[in-house]
This record gives C-alpha cells, structure tokens and sequence, in this order.
C-alpha cells in the first residue's frame, strides 16, 4: 500500500494529506514516520506522529474517527505521501468533516453530499420529505423511477433546451442514488469502476 522510497526530512519525517475517497476533499494534514507508515500499512486505518506530544497516534484513537486507507500515493518528488481514505466520522478534532471547512466544490463532491442526505433520510418519517417516502417504498419504487427518469431525459435530448436536459438527467442520477443507498452499495465504488476503465482505454 505504502509506496517504496519516499524522501523523509532531517527529522524523518513526510507530510501526509488524507483525501476523502468519496468527495475528492483534503481532510487534513498531519506527518508520519516510517512507523506510523508502517502500522499504517499493517491496520488499514491511519497512524501519524504527533510532533507536539512526541508520540504516535492513529487518527480516530479517542474519538473513534478513524480514517481507513484505500489508496496510497506520492508527489512526483516522493516527499509528500497522499491518502485516500473512507472517512468514519469528523476528520477535524472539532467535529469538522474536514479541517479545511465544509468543501463541496468537486462533482465528486457534490455526489457525496447529496449521499450524505439520502443515507440521513433512511430512518426519517416518511411523511418528512420526498426522499424518505422513498426509501420508505423499497427499492422496486426507485428502480420504476429510474426508468421514468431515464426516459425523460432521453425526451430532453431528442427535442428539450440543454437546460431541460440537465433537469432531466439530475433527477435520473439522484434517483439512481437513491437505489444504490437501498442496496448499500457506495457512489464511490462506482467512481472507481470508472476510473479503472479509464485507465484502460
């Protein structure tokens, strides 16, 4: 997972950026040693040194946040490590998501927070929104509306106003969220299928 021959300062230590695999963001920032990357590599989940306790530290050891690694990479000069992670919980130690602020800016992104919203509606009244009636109905529901949608965004393209077809097609994909939440499979691992046949091409 770790990649080999990475440039460590005078201190022996590398700066690591924990990115969230799902919506693109930087988390947060922290330094390791070959250590806290080698417990890194053993656990999954990320191991740091403190410079200002003078220790080790796994992210998530009090509060239970932790970050779990699926991806490592570095600069092209080997002395930054990148992680992609599958954040559980507030990256930031004062219940942030991430230190950087509430970002959203990437369409991974975007992706992510509306994921965000659909799960937070799983256990709601289905008289509190849309979403939840929903999700209420079960999966046979989302699946007709996919092919609903599916269809008037094939009517928009034929003969509708580019805005029209954006509409259209948003609907289409926040409903087909809706469907992978109900069979517990994450945007995200869509994303990656795509990105790995990217790669093929």
């Amino acid at each position: 997972m770790i990649p080999a021959e990475l440039v460590f300062d005078e201190k022996g230590l590398i700066p690591v950026v924990a990115q969230d695999r799902r919506s693109g963001d930087v988390l947060m920032v922290a330094y390791a040693n070959a250590e806290a990357l080698r417990k890194t590599e053993e656990t999954g989940l990320a191991w740091f040194w403190s410079r200002s306790r003078g220790r080790l530290w796994q992210k998530g050891e009090s509060s239970a946040n932790v970050l779990r690694v699926r991806e490592a990479r570095t600069d092209c000069d080997r002395d930054t490590l990148l992680l992609v992670v599958d954040p559980e919980g507030p990256a930031c130690h004062t219940g942030a998501r991430t230190c950087f602020g509430e970002t959203t800016a990437t369409a991974a992104g975007m992706l992510d927070e509306v994921r965000r919203v659909i799960a937070s509606r799983r256990d709601a009244s289905p008289e509190s929104s849309y979403t939840a009636r929903l999700l209420a109905k079960g999966l046979d529901a989302s699946l007709k509306k996919i092919g609903e949608e599916a269809t008037e965004v094939v009517l928009a393209a034929k003969g509708e106003t580019d805005a029209r077809l954006a509409e259209e097609s948003a609907d289409l994909l926040f409903h087909l969220l809706v469907a992978l939440e109900q069979r517990g499979v994450d945007p995200a691992d869509v994303l990656d299928v795509l990105k790995r046949r990217r790669e093929k091409r």
